[in-house]
C-alpha cells in the first residue's frame, strides 16, 4: 500500500495571503503536490491575540518559534497600532489564482482572531454569524459555495458544528487525530465528515532540542503511515515564507520515498463512497504537545 498525504494550507493574514501563498502555489507546481488553501477572509487583527500571554506555553511557544520573524512587525500590530487590512478585497485576484491553478480552496476563517480567541464562549447566533460572513465573502470572491472548512486554532464545539452543518459541505477539518469520523459532542452527533490533521505541525516542533532543523525532515519521514491517509496543516506564514527551504526540503524526502500526494476534496468522496466504514468518533477538548491551549482532538 502505498503512503498518502494530503497538504492543507491554513491561510491566517493579509501578509501570508500576499507573499506566502504564491510562493506554496509555486513549489506545489514543483513537486507535483495538490494541496488545499483554507483562507482567512475578513479583517486581519492579528495583533489582537496579544492577549493570548495568559495562556500557560504561550511564552515559551513565541520565543522557540521566532513569531516576530516570521509573521513580520506590521502584522503583529494589525488591529491594534494599525488599522486591520480586510484580506479577502486586497487578495481577491491572489485567491481566485489558486483556485484557477486547480487547487482546493476553502474556508479558514472571516476573522482569525475572533473565531481562535472566542468561539468557545459565543452564542450559536453569532458564530452562524461570523461563518456566513466568510461564506459570503467566499463566495463573492470565487462565484460558488465552500464545500470544506477548517477552523483556526483547531477550535470548535457543538455549536460550530451544527453551523457547519447547516452549510451542507462535503466535509471539515477543524480537529487533531488518527483517521476520518462522524463527530459527536456530549451525545449528540453531527453529519459533517470530519477529516482530522494526523501529522505535528511546524510551530509545534521548531526551536524545540529534540527537533533540530538538521533532523526534523527525518522525523516527518518516520511519522508516515502506510494504512491511512497523513494529513499534514501548514501556513502559509511559516511553511511558504520562513520557514520556506525546511519545508522544500520535507516535499523532497517524501517524494524521494515515494509518498503519494493527494487531494483532500478527493479524500472525502472516497471516505463517503463508503459510509458505513466512517465510525461516529467524539470529539474533545485537550492538549496536545508542542501547542499551547485546549484544541479539538478526536478521543482515542
Amino acid at each position: 500500500m502505498s503512503v498518502r498525504v494530503a497538504l492543507k494550507v491554513d491561510v491566517d493574514t493579509d501578509r501570508g495571503t500576499r507573499e506566502g501563498v504564491p510562493a506554496l502555489v509555486a513549489d506545489f507546481k514543483e513537486f507535483g503536490a495538490p494541496a488545499c488553501f483554507l483562507f482567512s477572509l475578513g479583517p486581519d487583527q492579528t495583533g489582537r491575540a496579544i492577549t493570548r500571554i495568559f495562556r500557560p506555553g504561550f511564552f515559551k511557544k513565541v520565543s522557540r518559534t521566532s513569531v516576530v520573524s516570521m509573521y513580520g512587525v506590521r502584522t503583529l500590530l494589525n488591529g491594534t497600532l494599525l488599522p486591520a487590512p480586510h484580506i479577502g478585497r486586497r487578495n481577491e485576484a491572489i485567491m481566485k489564482k489558486v483556485y484557477d491553478d486547480g487547487f482546493e480552496v476553502g474556508i479558514h476563517s472571516y476573522n482569525h482572531y475572533r473565531w481562535q480567541d472566542y468561539v468557545q464562549t459565543l452564542p450559536i447566533e453569532k458564530i452562524r454569524k461570523e461563518f456566513d460572513l466568510a461564506r459570503s465573502e467566499f463566495k463573492r470572491i470565487f462565484g460558488f459555495e465552500t464545500k470544506t472548512a477548517g477552523a483556526p486554532g483547531w477550535q470548535s464545539n457543538a455549536l460550530s458544528r451544527q453551523v457547519y452543518d447547516e452549510a451542507n459541505m462535503l466535509y471539515a477539518s477543524d480537529t487533531r487525530g488518527d483517521f476520518a469520523f462522524i463527530p459527536q459532542i456530549n451525545g449528540q452527533v453531527f453529519k459533517t465528515v470530519e477529516i482530522p490533521s494526523t501529522l505535528p505541525t511546524f510551530d509545534e516542533l521548531l526551536g524545540r532540542p529534540e527537533y533540530p532543523d538538521s533532523s526534523i525532515v527525518e522525523h516527518y519521514v518516520k511519522l508516515l503511515k502506510s494504512d491511512r491517509p497523513n494529513i499534514f496543516t501548514l501556513h502559509a506564514e511559516i511553511e511558504g515564507m520562513g520557514r520556506r527551504p525546511l519545508f522544500r526540503t520535507l516535499l523532497q524526502a517524501w517524494k524521494d520515498v515515494g509518498v503519494e500526494f493527494v487531494r483532500m476534496d478527493d479524500l472525502a468522496k472516497e471516505i463517503l463512497s463508503k459510509p458505513q466504514a466512517v465510525l461516529v468518533g467524539e470529539q474533545v477538548m485537550a492538549e496536545i504537545d508542542g501547542r499551547s491551549g485546549l484544541v479539538a482532538v478526536q478521543k482515542a
